[in-house]
């Protein structure tokens, strides 16, 4: 798509969708690349003569690759064109995505899954931006919905397909099948993405300005307290499953997983007109299903109704905060934005994960949704308190 192609169709108010759901593919790559070795860890341990928790490194290496590279690479990489750096990543992930399916080396091995995780930090950063700047502003929080999709697809859909191709194939199979997705996104991004110019020197804001935008630091200090209070609970559901009584832990996924499509879908159509009412109002839904779950978790229809909410609430989540920090910031900063926004994610989850192992170990699983309580009402509370610059009152 040319970019008098792309400057019409924002003028008008028309959604670039070809465009916007390439970015979608690229966050499903981007996922599948993650997470797609966690459930192919014995294989990958067998054939490349590691302990499986040695193999289970090559999951950490890239989530900490990650998370170090988002801001620094970014900065770096900012005054750069936009579409060379996004082609750049993808390339990238199609070779080191090809080099893990090949190697016979642990440490090689190793060093594809850490420079894939810099490529990693390089699109999450560039995507929100990316698609904030393709529509108009009224259309913006669409925008944003349509590509976090790529996350929820990847995670119901994808995660499960190449287990299975995996398992038909074997796991090299799955990877070297990621690396032409990934080859085929570089083509189909040239093709249909608009180009979008860097940063110029003398314009470019640094990050430490960005950070001090009204607004930036309490949409990522929200960002904190939701991903540490979810992740502490839904790391270890299955644990709080069993001792719920409930027997069919994978039901419970899959209703999560349900949940969380209808809820991107339902906030794709609401987010633009009504932001700061929809994200207090899924808030406010996970901290009920919490209060269900650590009261009533022990009946399965509680469970499961719980369950069904809290994943169609958190499901619009990310989407929300990622909106209101493009508009606080603007969308010629987005990039920088977003950079500390995948930093404080991927913290987020680290935290809540060792913060809800911990409640594990001395309290028991019952413990567990009071401990995912408090933080998603701290957040609801920060929320409803930011009605001037980050989630502004009047829509």
């Amino acid at each position: 798509m040319s970019g008098a192609t792309i400057n019409d169709a924002v003028r008008v108010g028309r959604m670039p969708w070809s465009g916007l759901l390439a970015l979608f593919s690229a966050a499903f790559a981007a996922v599948m690349t993650e997470l797609l070795p966690a459930g192919l860890l014995p294989r990958m341990a067998q054939a490349l003569e590691v302990p499986e928790g040695r193999a289970g490194f090559l999951v950490t290496a890239y989530a900490v690759a990650s998370t170090l590279s988002a801001i620094p690479v970014t900065a770096l990489l900012h005054g750069l064109p936009r579409r060379p750096v996004l082609v750049s990543a993808l390339t990238g992930f199609a070779l080191f995505n090809a080099v893990t399916g090949v190697s016979s080396s642990y440490a090689v091995t190793f060093g594809a899954r850490v420079l894939a995780g810099v490529m990693g930090g390089i699109l999450w950063a560039m995507l929100v931006g990316y698609a904030a700047r393709m529509v108009p502003v009224e259309r913006r929080g669409r925008a944003i919905a349509i590509v976090s999709a790529g996350i929820t697809v990847a995670l119901c859909a994808g995660i499960p397909a190449g287990a299975a191709l995996a398992s038909a194939f074997g796991w090299r199979a799955a990877f070297l099948g990621l690396a032409v997705v990934a080859v085929a996104l570089v083509g189909w991004v040239l093709w249909k993405v608009p180009g979008f110019p860097g940063e110029a020197a003398a314009t470019r804001v640094p990050l430490r300005r960005v950070a001090v935008l009204p607004g930036v630091r309490t949409i990522l200090g929200a960002t904190v307290l939701v991903l540490v209070g979810h992740q502490a609970m839904y790391t270890y559901l299955a644990p709080f499953v069993a001792f719920a009584g409930f027997g069919g832990t994978s039901l419970v996924l899959l209703v999560f997983g349900a949940g969380t499509v209808a809820g991107i879908w339902i906030t794709g159509a609401v987010i633009d007109r009504h932001l700061r009412v929809t994200l207090v109002a899924v808030l406010g839904v996970v901290a009920g299903a919490m209060a269900v779950l650590a009261l009533f978790g022990g009946l399965g229809w509680a469970l499961l109704g719980a369950v069904a909410l809290w994943g169609a609430a958190f499901g619009g989540v990310p989407t929300l905060l990622q909106t209101a920090l493009v508009d606080a910031s603007g969308a010629g900063n987005a990039d920088v934005a977003t950079s500390m926004q995948t930093t404080v994610y991927n913290a987020g989850i680290a935290a809540g994960s060792l913060a809800g192992g911990l409640v594990l170990e001395g309290a028991g699983a019952g413990a567990l949704p009071w401990t995912s309580l408090p933080l998603v009402a701290a957040a609801l509370a920060v929320v409803v308190a930011a009605r001037r610059h980050a989630f502004p009152a009047s829509e």
